[in-house]
């Protein structure tokens, strides 16, 4: 009969320890940073021993940036990819944070967060968080260009920009920044965006 081989704290190890690796990482990292969080803790977090840690995982570089590639995938695929709004109401929708139904402020954004820890541009995560938030712009700018912007790569850098910010404002005041921003990006979107019937009718 073949030996099941038990991690530290009895649990078994199988196809599971990669996402408790990974649920590990985005619990430490988001609290407490990513400089701050060592393998020794997020495996004991994870209930994997580092062996089992390693074998998923060439080292913490490559498990930062699967922690960031894991985070938003598809560029919030939950706003720009709904077809029930029109374009200026997706746009909006992108400053539109879900309740998290406790009285946590949402955190900096990860993208930002790692950027500000991890030094090296050649970083795995460094890179991956410059394409998000050009890929971000992008979402942007797609859906400023589909309302009948006419400068929509200029709409999608102004609200990009304001989304950082709103992030990096809220973290740091410890005071919710974005409907601030929402505010400032409707009289943006209202400007670049020519009014139609149709959002006309979405916002009465």
């Amino acid at each position: 009969m073949t030996k099941v081989e038990m991690g530290p704290q009895g649990r078994r190890r199988g196809r599971g320890a990669r996402e408790r690796i990974l649920s590990a990482s985005q619990r430490l990292f988001r609290t407490q940073g990513i400089n701050r969080t060592g393998m020794d803790q997020l495996c004991a977090e994870a209930q994997v021993s580092k062996r089992t840690a390693y074998q998923h995982f060439a080292g913490k570089d490559d498990l930062v940036a699967e922690y960031l590639r894991r985070f938003d995938p598809e560029v919030m695929a939950g706003v720009f990819d709904r077809t029930d709004l029109t374009p200026r109401e997706r746009l909006l929708a992108a400053f539109e944070l879900p309740a998290s139904g406790s009285d946590e402020l949402t955190p900096l954004c990860p993208y930002i967060e790692a950027a500000v820890e991890i030094h090296d541009p050649r970083h795995p995560a460094s890179q991956y968080a410059r394409d998000y938030k050009l890929a971000l712009a992008a979402r942007l700018a797609a859906a400023a260009r589909e309302g009948g912007a006419t400068d929509p790569e200029q709409l999608g850098e102004q609200l990009a920009l304001l989304l950082d910010g709103a992030s990096a404002r809220t973290r740091v005041l410890n005071a919710e920044s974005f409907p601030t921003a929402a505010a400032i990006a409707a009289v943006l979107i209202d400007k670049a965006l020519p009014a139609t019937d149709r959002d006309r009718g979405s916002e009465g």
